[in-house]
């Protein structure tokens, strides 16, 4: 019989540590099966979800960019959470169907509790329209924040995700980044802007670091590398940081549980595994 096995699929693909960390929980928990990293481009998408439904070694895959709200289309059901953030992150088998989850919300409110000052903030500055942003503004949402500064390159697609949510805020182009800093409580970078082999974090976002408040902490959900520039600015000037491996470790237990079903909770702050993940 062929090994029960699960993925992470994306495009690109390369970076990703999902296949160290679900590995590593796999080994720990002694669960007989494996975790790859698979390329998908956009056009293969269709086939790939056609395909791994009938294998039944395939238990089901982790979702990052840039599929997150285009894999919607391929599950047969989904829940509050997806609904709510209108993108998923796991997809998991049950029986003969596959169900889509977003666990990314977890990985955000873990480091925007981390980070502190944002319950009833003013404003915060959201960078991203996609689907880890999408997860970012829910959490926004739950943490009571009044506005929020949507930074982006299309202000149709920033508008759109204000009204999606219902939220309060403005859409501001990578130009004009000193109007969102100003009185920022927190900045979250829910983009790929500054990973490995992506186009890096525009000047002006790095520049108008300067501007935040003392108070500000900032947010990178890049985790390749892990301290991106934009990170290294924030710590530059004092800011609190967090950096991409609480929300990539928070949201990968979560998703572990629902594509894996173990009988123990895989340990995020496993201090063995973040030494594997910062090597």
């Amino acid at each position: 019989m062929t090994r029960p096995y699960a993925e992470v699929i994306g495009d690109p693909i390369a970076h990703s540590k999902s296949p160290l960390i679900h590995n590593f929980w796999l080994k720990k928990l002694g669960i007989d099966a494996e975790y790859r990293a698979t390329r998908v481009r956009a056009d293969e998408l269709a086939d790939y979800f056609a395909h791994r439904r009938g294998d039944p070694a395939w238990l089901g895959c982790n979702v990052t960019i840039p599929h997150k709200v285009e894999s919607l289309k391929h599950v047969f059901h989904y829940g509050p959470d997806v609904n709510q953030i209108g993108a998923l992150n796991t997809v998991y088998k049950t029986g003969w169907e596959i169900v889509g989850k977003n666990t990314d919300h977890n990985g955000v409110c873990q480091a925007l509790y981390e980070g502190g000052g944002v319950n009833h903030a003013k404003n915060a500055v959201l960078i991203g329209t996609g689907g880890a942003a999408r997860a970012a503004m829910g959490e926004f949402i739950a943490f009571g924040v009044k506005h929020v500064s949507v930074i982006c390159r299309s202000p149709e697609k920033g508008m759109q995700l204000l009204l999606d949510f219902d939220q309060r805020g403005s859409v501001v182009s990578f130009d004009q980044v000193a109007i969102a800093l100003d009185d920022a409580a927190c900045v979250v970078n829910a983009t790929s802007l500054g990973m490995v082999g992506q186009p890096q974090m525009p000047q002006s976002v790095l520049d108008g670091i300067d501007m935040l408040p003392p108070k500000t902490f900032v947010f990178d959900m890049v985790y390749s590398p892990l301290e991106t520039e934009l990170l290294r600015a924030a710590r530059a000037r004092g800011l609190v940081v967090v950096d991409g491996l609480v929300m990539l470790l928070c949201q990968a237990a979560s998703s572990f549980c629902d594509i894996f079903k173990p009988d123990q909770y895989p340990d995020p702050w496993d201090p063995e595994l973040r030494a594997l993940l910062v090597a």
